[in-house]
């Protein structure tokens, strides 16, 4: 057990560095290359030919400059959009766009790991940046405009500083990093800082060696600054902070008891959003890796304290499980995106597990059981990566047919006359008004940004498309307007366009 006694920390439960100060070549090393190979797999089986989403697109047009602002809904925080704003002010590329986050969230699994060196040895916390960076959503979201990937990020940077900062009194940069952490986290999305915060101030109050007011006031000064963009544009755009978090939770289908484990088993097959999930589970083998989660996480937890590493294992495991909170219990649908925070922290005590099993195998196993143990982990890793990229291909594959799809639809209405400035409504406004270069604008509904009687006033000025699918009738005020059909949208047959008379004559395609 000597090897294994290694990884462990010093006597009376206080936790050792492993390493020196400085991690060697090596170990840098090993980090990099799994953030390396990260970025490799987003850039060569998802990135090319990718297609924004309809999320991505609202945040894009924030900052982008060939393209109106689209309604920016109140659940909404603006952290994502400052930081692809470097970007899209510059060129209006989603090849570009896609690369550039894909590079940056290499660079950020690094740096988020790099900050436990000194709390866990550096195989493990490889073993756990492969296995969170394996997954098909930590792929998918890498290079999205998405929040949801960089609240994980900062989550587990975040409580890599706390420990180290609750754990030294003389690391500043810890202390400094535990603020940014959170800061940068609620300015992704506000709700999720609150609830990341918990458990470190938690653990700062019931730990008598932690119990210092600069954690506690740390903690509260990085919330307050990373919330405040979202809570002075409530009082500017929303009608004050109580009126948006209102209609934040109508938005979100009022947020109450509801359990969604079910619904985000479903979502594992490779559905971007669930909602309403009520859906057949076609491959319930993608789910597999979920269900056994928790007894890895269990595992870890108690190794780590059969190591001395009760606070590295502890207290991310009570973080995820708290970010996990309102996906699980509070919200009656379902996006894979929403755990990324929980798995991101989770990686933490599943590797610890997983590590140990190695090791106790190679040290203690002889004969038939070590070759079992290895047989079985070796057979079971292998079989998740490819059920994950199987998954992963159909999405990938998907994103790639939407961008065809609504490239169709933009180049059709961009031959009927609908050229900037114009206005799209209806059926996938926010995209397609996006491809054409013109404003989305919504007359009902939760995007309501306009009156059916000032959209009209609009149409007198500027042409004015109303996009209907399926069996949808559409509008009274489109009486009279010009009739033309679209090609099919990715989730909508029978697409119709209801041209406004200000709607130039058909010219052919410039």
């Amino acid at each position: 057990m000597a090897e294994i006694s290694a990884v462990a920390s010093g006597p009376q439960g206080k936790e050792s560095r492993p390493r020196g100060d400085r991690a060697s070549a090596r170990e840098l090393g090993l980090l990099a290359a799994v953030a390396g190979v990260y970025t490799l797999v987003q850039l060569t089986l998802f990135v090319p030919g990718s297609g924004l989403g309809w999320d991505e697109t609202v945040y894009v047009s924030q900052v982008a400059r060939d393209a109106e602002a689209a309604f920016f809904s109140a659940p909404r925080a603006r952290g994502i959009t400052f930081l692809v704003a470097p970007v899209t002010l510059l060129t209006s590329s989603v090849g570009v766009l896609r690369i550039y986050l894909a590079l940056l969230s290499g660079a950020g699994l690094f740096c988020a790991l790099l900050v436990w060196r000194r709390l866990l040895p550096v195989p493990v916390l490889a073993v756990a940046g492969a296995l969170f960076a394996g997954l098909w959503i930590t792929v998918v979201y890498g290079p999205q405009v998405m929040p949801n990937l960089w609240v994980a990020l900062g989550a587990l940077f975040t409580v890599g500083c706390f420990l180290r900062a609750a754990r030294d009194r003389s690391d500043r940069r810890a202390l400094a990093g535990l603020g940014a952490g959170v800061a940068f986290v609620a300015l992704m999305r506000p709700s999720d800082a609150l609830w990341l915060a918990l458990s470190p101030a938690a653990a700062t109050l019931l730990v008598g060696a932690w119990r210092r007011p600069v954690l506690l006031l740390t903690l509260a000064a990085g919330t307050v600054l990373g919330c405040a963009p979202w809570v002075i544009e409530a009082y500017t755009a929303y009608g004050g902070l109580l009126a948006r978090l209102r209609r934040a939770s109508e938005i979100q289908g009022d947020m109450g008891w509801h359990l969604a484990f079910g619904d985000h088993l479903r979502a594992l097959d490779g559905r971007l959003l669930c909602r309403p999930c009520d859906v057949p589970w076609r491959r319930p083998v993608t789910a597999v890796w979920w269900v056994v989660l928790p007894l890895l996480t269990a595992g870890g937890v108690l190794v780590g304290f059969r190591l001395r590493r009760r606070a590295a294992v502890l207290v991310p495991t009570l973080t995820g499980l708290a970010l996990a909170v309102p996906y699980l219990l509070l919200i009656d649908y379902a996006a894979p995106r929403f755990l990324l925070p929980a798995y991101a922290l989770l990686a933490l005590p599943v590797a610890v597990c997983l590590v140990w099993l190695v090791r106790s195998a190679r040290i203690g196993g002889s004969g038939r059981p070590r070759l079992l143990v290895m047989s079985v982990l070796a057979v079971a890793l292998t079989g998740h990566l490819a059920i994950q990229y199987a998954v992963l291909d159909g999405v990938a594959a998907r994103s790639r047919a939407v961008r065809v799809a609504f490239g169709r639809v933009a180049a059709e209405l961009d031959r009927q006359g609908v050229r900037p400035p114009c206005a799209i409504s209806g059926a996938e406004a926010v995209r397609i008004a996006f491809r054409t270069g013109c404003a989305s604008r919504q007359t009902g509904g939760h995007d309501a940004s306009i009156t059916p009687e000032g959209l009209l006033v609009a149409a007198r000025e500027r042409p004015v498309a109303v996009v209907v699918a399926g069996k949808d009738e559409p509008p009274s005020y489109t009486h009279g307007w010009r009739l033309r059909r679209l090609p099919d949208l990715p989730d909508g047959r029978d697409c119709r366009a209801y041209l406004s008379p200000s709607t130039g004559p058909v010219t052919g395609s410039r």
